[in-house]
């Protein structure tokens, strides 16, 4: 089989693709012809030896996949060769076969196609457990989403809006806004153009949001955690503009302000039932049409570099997908 291999840590364009044998199952297991895998920003930060857990090199990256089951290990009697399935596993979602836990499985949905299954597991399971979860978001309160075109950005303004929350829809650039605006945004700030503290307060009548959902990071965290709402939570989903910030922690005092730690990934595994929960509601919420995923792009797997790169120069609008 084809896979992309990181041999050590790097940029993407250092990443290379192999031949490697045949995957076979173990017990609990099962191996995926993988359809479509999703791409994102945790992906770029594997390969440069920047992210939170470090896999062993040599290493195929990507995490999130959709395809159809190949064969499974003894003991399985869960999934059978030939069904649709989407998966998330630590590493190997970036070639012809991927070998996953079965508990990490679940059945595709009737009708749902390769890549919009590829494409929902880890950014609304983040957004999802983030914004339902950590941040609590009850119907009638005031979230506001940086980097709201980005992949977890538009899940969250979706499951926002699902929850019968007011969403304000930050993002670098008119025709990013235009996308949140089409999946459900009720306000939007351009944060290349606008001083973000005056728009947020302009959208807020002064008051500031109750949600914050930041996968951003860098300059623009600061100006959003001075203009939250009295009692507000600021929720801490990752640093796509590279920079971690150092907030003045009176700011929390003088709001009466929380910050909260998202991390999804720990969450899927310490607990696992709430995780199958949310998963179900997702998938529920999908079947109904009150999510839309978008996958505005698809690559080769030979391509797999140029895709994390437009990743990592922030070029990319809802999700993208590699295609073995």
């Amino acid at each position: 089989m084809k896979a992309i291999r990181c041999k050590d840590w790097g940029e993407p364009d250092d990443l290379v693709l192999d031949t490697l044998p045949d995957l076979v199952p173990g017990p609990g297991e099962a191996v995926v012809d993988v359809k479509a895998a999703g791409v994102n920003f945790p992906d770029v930060l594997t390969v440069q030896g920047k992210y939170q857990m470090r896999p062993d090199l040599p290493f195929t990256p990507g995490n999130e996949f959709a395809g159809t089951v190949r064969a499974v290990g003894p003991g399985v009697t869960a999934f059978a060769p030939g069904q649709a399935v989407i998966g998330f596993t630590r590493t190997g979602a970036f070639a012809e076969q991927a070998l996953a836990p079965v508990d990490s499985l679940l059945a595709m949905p009737p009708g749902m196609d390769f890549d919009t299954a590829a494409a929902i597991t880890l950014t609304y399971g983040t957004s999802y457990h983030a914004v339902a979860d950590r941040g609590a978001l009850q119907p009638g309160e005031t979230m506001l989403v940086l980097g709201a075109a980005g992949g977890v950005g538009l899940a969250a303004i979706e499951i926002g809006k699902a929850l019968g929350a007011r969403v304000i829809a930050a993002a670098s650039s008119d025709d990013k806004l235009a996308v949140c605006k089409a999946h459900g945004a009720d306000e939007l700030i351009n944060y290349e153009r606008q001083d973000l503290r005056e728009a947020i307060r302009a959208a807020t009548a002064g008051r500031g949001p109750d949600l914050i959902y930041d996968p951003v990071g860098g300059p623009y965290s600061e100006p959003a955690l001075r203009s939250i709402a009295w009692r507000g939570r600021h929720l801490v989903v990752g640093f796509a503009a590279g920079e971690i910030p150092r907030l003045p922690w009176n700011l929390m005092l003088l709001k009466g302000a929380s910050v909260v730690g998202v991390f999804w990934g720990d969450f899927t595994r310490k607990e696992p039932q709430a995780h199958a929960a949310a998963m179900q509601r997702l998938t529920d919420w999908m079947a109904e049409g009150t999510l839309r995923p978008l996958v505005s792009a698809r690559y080769p797997l030979a391509d797999t570099a140029r895709a994390l790169n437009d990743m990592a120069a922030r070029k990319v609008v809802g999700k993208i997908v590699i295609q073995p």
